[in-house]
């Protein structure tokens, strides 16, 4: 049976223009968290009535994989429902994180995502910025946003995975964004994925704001985009330590250097580590203090719960996003 196309204002979502212009003006962030299943998107949506923020909801491909395509539509339309319903109109984007083929970009396209991004980061510049122009010439005639990024990330996250990192050049971004009509550009300026980004003991190296002010005076009131900015709260690596993990090390980036991005070109800062952490430690804990539980309501409830605290947390304290719906 034939998949049928459908285009994201049926499902109530919002793509990131207008987000973005505001969030440049207002000077803050947008938060796009990652989710894989129905308790983090319930988390995350109801975080953001309360705190009335807008928000990107976003998938990897594995996490697309995992939900079932149809399945994930369902929930984003749900999630715009589930805030109507409670009074709020905040603006819900769903994005594809880190799309790594032409098709894949259009299938999310054609299944009512809202906003797509091709990472060509890991290809030589002409053959990345080929494969951004081909995504954006697919996704505008629906009015879907697209990002691309320069650079490249350090760290493991699904299946994205990059030993070193490379900064971004700020001499490229200009022909880049020119040339490909991207919407928004992720860039690497210290940032990496995963919940192991530096070495534990030593000092966390600062972000390179040298190579972001460059970038923005290259591409004035262009959208920037941070990758791999969870902080990796320290609660929650000594709750799963506590209880049986073994996570030594977890290093992230420092929320007051989050904070400085959000306040300026940086539009868009995803956090997906941290939102698994607080799932994890509360489970975790539950389990420990409660080993007869099997009902995945109460532990599930508990994790759920967390990540509304968390969720809660970054909107009001690290992106600026919080009140900005």
């Amino acid at each position: 049976m034939e998949k049928q196309k459908v285009h994201y204002s049926d499902l109530g979502l919002s793509n990131t223009k207008e987000m973005f212009s505001k969030a440049m003006a207002g000077k803050y962030a947008i938060p796009a968290y990652n989710f894989n299943n129905l308790e983090q998107l319930q988390a995350i949506v109801t975080a953001c009535i309360e705190t009335n923020s807008p928000v990107i909801i976003q998938v990897s491909k594995g996490a697309r994989s995992y939900a079932n395509e149809t399945m994930l539509r369902c929930m984003a339309m749900g999630a715009v429902q589930m805030a109507r319903e409670a009074g709020s109109d905040i603006p819900i984007c769903l994005h594809l994180d880190h799309g790594d083929t032409f098709e894949l970009c259009k299938s999310c396209v054609d299944s009512g995502f809202s906003s797509v991004m091709i990472d060509g980061s890991h290809l030589p510049f002409e053959e990345n910025m080929a494969l951004a122009k081909k995504v954006v010439e697919y996704a505008h005639q629906f009015g879907v946003s697209v990002e691309a990024e320069l650079g490249v990330l350090a760290g493991i996250e699904d299946e994205i995975s990059a030993e070193h990192s490379t900064y971004t050049k700020p001499e490229e971004v200009e022909e880049f964004v020119k040339k490909t009509g991207v919407d928004s550009l992720a860039i690497s300026i210290g940032t990496s994925h995963g919940a192991f980004k530096f070495k534990a003991g030593q000092p966390v190296p600062p972000l390179r704001f040298d190579i972001l002010e460059e970038c923005e005076k290259r591409i004035p009131g262009f959208p920037i985009v941070l990758h791999g900015a969870s902080s990796v709260v320290q609660e929650y690596v000594e709750l799963i330590n506590q209880y049986g993990g073994n996570l030594a090390g977890a290093v992230g980036i420092p929320e007051d250097q989050l904070r400085r991005a959000a306040a300026s070109s940086v539009c868009k800062i995803n956090i997906d580590s941290d939102g698994r952490l607080a799932v994890t430690a509360k489970i975790r804990e539950y389990f420990a203090k409660d080993p007869k539980e099997f009902d995945p309501r109460k532990y599930l409830g508990e994790a759920r719960k967390e990540l509304v605290k968390l969720v809660k947390h970054k909107n009001e304290t690290v992106l600026g996003s919080a009140g900005k719906a």
